[in-house]
């Protein structure tokens, strides 16, 4: 039990008093032009305020043209700086640490949301999205940047990169939908360059102790898990970001590979040599059994999403009661008004299946 509530030290920036991240979590709540509104500004603080060592945003979009759902906030321009700033700061006075997560969807924009057909690493038929040109990849590497600058401005303690769940650096990273043959396709190498070149000017251009991390999925979405265990290799090798986040789905599965079946899919990326550089996971986490799981497995931290819908005070619970556990699902809508959400999150957590009540 005493392992969970440990701070936990990063290379740069302040420690985390727990082992409890905020997962970033889609909520539909902020106004249409990616300010932030009130209703999120409840939800994420009232997270703080639970107990959890480090509370981070929704992916947050870094180009207009980059939303990926709607109620996105935004950080694409220094109008949103007045809400970020007044979000960061409330989240530290609660003792937690403050980390927008960087976002473009890239092919997953809906062309009516954005207005436009989305765009992607190479020409998606399926997506109706056409292929960026080389300067707009590298544009779009530089507003993932000034993204970071403007987080820092705003008081924010760090940054996570966005590289998972089919979204447009993990359509880089894809073999399958990158069929681009200019510097950031064919070889692995070139399909990370767009996270790399993201972390090292971010780096550069940011303070010494601003925090950064990435956000890897190693299944689905046309991904490759060996390369997936190759980039986040590299990306520990290199020793640039703070933290790995590795969302799993569920923390206990098996790989869908048949090749890699037999042992845990966690085991994949807990077993790597990551130096410096602290490793966390994401998927089913619901109990402290499974918080030990992760931990026990090799894990520096686990990263709470339903649990965290389900209890703004999940840790403080925990802590509390070593068998406590979350409600049990489908929950009422006055269970989850209770716990911060507004109608507009409410209605969106209606569509998954079992969630809330009839």
């Amino acid at each position: 039990m005493n392992k969970l509530y440990k701070p936990l030290s990063f290379t740069r920036g302040p420690a985390m008093k727990n082992r409890f991240m905020l997962a970033p979590l889609t909520n539909t709540q902020s106004h249409t032009d990616g300010t932030l509104s009130d209703e999120e500004f409840h939800w994420l603080t009232m997270r703080a305020k639970g107990g959890f060592g480090l509370t981070m945003t929704c992916a947050a979009h870094v180009q207009a043209n980059g939303q990926g759902f709607p109620g996105q906030l935004g950080v694409f321009s220094d109008d949103h700086l007045p809400g970020l700033t007044r979000l960061a700061k409330t989240i530290k006075a609660e003792g937690s640490l403050a980390i927008v997560q960087l976002h473009h969807a890239g092919m997953r924009s809906p062309a009516d949301l954005i207005g436009t057909s989305p765009v992607c690493a190479s020409d998606n038929v399926e997506h109706g999205a056409r292929a960026l040109s080389t300067p707009e990849v590298e544009q779009l590497i530089e507003d993932f940047i000034v993204a970071a600058e403007r987080s820092e401005k705003a008081g924010f303690d760090g940054v996570e990169i966005h590289g998972a769940h089919g979204y447009i650096l993990a359509q880089f990273l894809s073999p399958t939908i990158n069929q681009r043959d200019d510097q950031f396709g064919g070889s692995l190498e070139n399909r990370m360059r767009p996270i790399q070149e993201i972390i090292t000017g971010i780096r550069q251009r940011c303070g010494a102790d601003f925090n950064v991390s990435l956000r890897l999925s190693p299944e689905r979405f046309d991904m490759d898990l060996g390369e997936v265990i190759q980039v986040a290799k590299d990306i520990f090798a290199a020793g640039e970001i703070d933290f790995l986040d590795m969302s799993l789905w569920d923390v206990r599965k098996e790989p869908e590979d048949e090749a890699y079946k037999g042992r845990p899919l966690i085991s994949y990326f807990t077993e790597l040599d990551r130096g410096a550089v602290k490793l966390g996971v994401a998927g089913k986490i619901m109990t402290q059994a499974d918080v030990e799981y992760c931990l026990d497995a090799g894990a520096d931290f686990v990263l709470i999403g339903r649990g965290a819908i389900l209890h703004h005070d999940f840790p403080e619970q925990l802590a509390r009661n070593a068998a406590f556990t979350p409600a049990k699902l489908p929950v009422s809508k006055e269970h989850l008004e209770q716990e911060g959400l507004s109608e507009k999150f409410i209605t969106y957590m209606s569509r998954w299946e079992g969630f809330v009540q009839a």
